[in-house]
């Protein structure tokens, strides 16, 4: 059994941290002894969008964004469509959360199209969320770090990744922290996210694996470096203002 894992715009969507969820998947693949090769895909026509198992895409800054949204709304965007549609799972946070959803629209200029395989729509607001993030998961607890000034709120295809308990989450409104649709799972969960939530990065595994194989079952990690970790970091969330 082995992993084929894609890396969108890692040149231009990698920041706070966001690589280590490919690192985290990676590595629990190997731990379970499953081969893994990892994969950057940027801007450019892509030759082999139907390789990879599972995709993750990380946040960048606003011009990063402009430039990875217009190359999604050529034969890209359509590649990773057909990518989802045919079993691949996507894990996304901030900025690629954002684009793939239906719109990112600034404060100034025009809207920034999505790629639309996630029934969300974002746009900025003055104030820019910024600290820890915890959320009820049914999965779980998870907990990250927020940084983003983008206010993204669901359709009807969507459903919120958890409940926010300290943080702000999508828009600092409506309590739902990120959205899962399918094996498509978007958020802004910084820090980053899976070492610290590894129940999530099982999930994806899981999904990822069921792509090429039956009756998947991952083995048991022992995880208590980790759930050390996010003890630790639950308790310094807990304390924020």
């Amino acid at each position: 059994m082995d992993l084929r894992l894609a890396h969108l715009y890692p040149d231009l969507m990698n920041i706070y941290g966001d690589k280590g969820n490919v690192i985290a998947l990676a590595q629990r693949a190997r731990w379970r002894g499953i081969e893994v090769e990892v994969r950057p895909y940027s801007l450019g026509e892509w030759t082999d969008a139907d390789w990879p198992d599972v995709w993750f895409f990380g946040g960048g800054q606003d011009q990063g964004q402009d430039l990875v949204g217009a190359d999604l709304a050529g034969k890209n965007g359509a590649a990773l469509k057909r990518s989802v549609e045919a079993g691949a799972a996507i894990f996304s946070v901030c900025g690629g959360y954002q684009l793939l959803g239906h719109e990112y629209v600034p404060e100034s200029g025009p809207a920034i199209p999505g790629v639309g395989i996630l029934d969300v729509a974002t746009r900025a607001g003055k104030k820019r969320f910024v600290g820890n993030l915890l959320a009820e998961s049914a999965g779980g607890q998870l907990i990250g770090f927020e940084n983003h000034s983008g206010r993204t709120y669901l359709g009807s295809a969507a459903k919120p990744l958890g409940t926010v308990i300290v943080g702000n989450g999508n828009n600092g409104e409506d309590k739902t922290e990120g959205a899962v649709q399918g094996k498509v799972i978007g958020c802004y969960l910084h820090g980053s996210c899976l070492p610290k939530n590894p129940w999530l990065a099982d999930q994806l595994l899981a999904w990822a694996l069921a792509r090429r194989n039956t009756d998947v079952k991952l083995k048991v990690l022992d995880d208590s470096d980790e759930a050390f970790a996010r003890t630790q970091a639950v308790e310094v969330a807990r304390t924020r203002p």
